[in-house]
C-alpha cells in the first residue's frame, strides 16, 4: 500500500502541475479574415485529397478481394461502382479554389562596399 501511495504521490504532482500550466495559456489571437478564408480554402484542399486517396485506397482493396475471390471460384459482383475518380475531380476543384502565394519582389542589389581607409 505505502508503495503504491509512493508512486501516486509524483503522478498527481504533475497532473496538477500540467493542469495549471494549460489552464494560464492566453488564447489564440484573433485570425486576420482574409487568412482565415484561405486557411479554409486550403483545408476543405486538404479534406478533398485526402478523401480522394481513400476512396482510391479502397477501390484497390475491393478489386484485391474480387480478385482473390474470382481464383477461389467465388464469383462477387460489387455493390457499389468505383468513385475513385469522382473524388479525384473533387479534389482537383478544391485545390484550384485554393489561392496561390504570391512570389517575393526580386531583391534591389546591395550597392558596392567602400573600402575602409587604413589606420594611420
Amino acid at each position: 500500500m505505502k508503495a503504491w501511495l509512493t508512486g501516486l504521490a509524483p503522478a498527481l504532482a504533475v497532473a496538477v502541475t500540467l493542469g495549471v500550466a494549460v489552464a494560464k495559456l492566453p488564447p489564440a489571437p484573433p485570425m486576420d479574415p482574409a487568412k482565415a478564408e484561405e486557411k479554409k480554402a486550403k483545408d476543405a484542399a486538404t479534406a478533398a485529397i485526402t478523401a480522394a486517396q481513400q476512396a482510391k485506397a479502397e477501390d484497390k482493396v475491393a478489386a484485391r478481394y474480387m480478385m482473390e475471390q474470382k481464383a477461389k471460384g467465388k464469383v462477387v459482383t460489387p455493390q457499389m461502382a468505383s468513385n475513385s475518380v469522382e473524388m479525384a475531380a473533387k479534389a482537383k476543384e478544391a485545390a484550384s479554389k485554393v489561392p496561390v502565394a504570391q512570389p517575393a519582389p526580386p531583391a534591389k542589389p546591395m550597392a558596392a562596399a567602400t573600402p575602409m581607409a587604413p589606420k594611420k
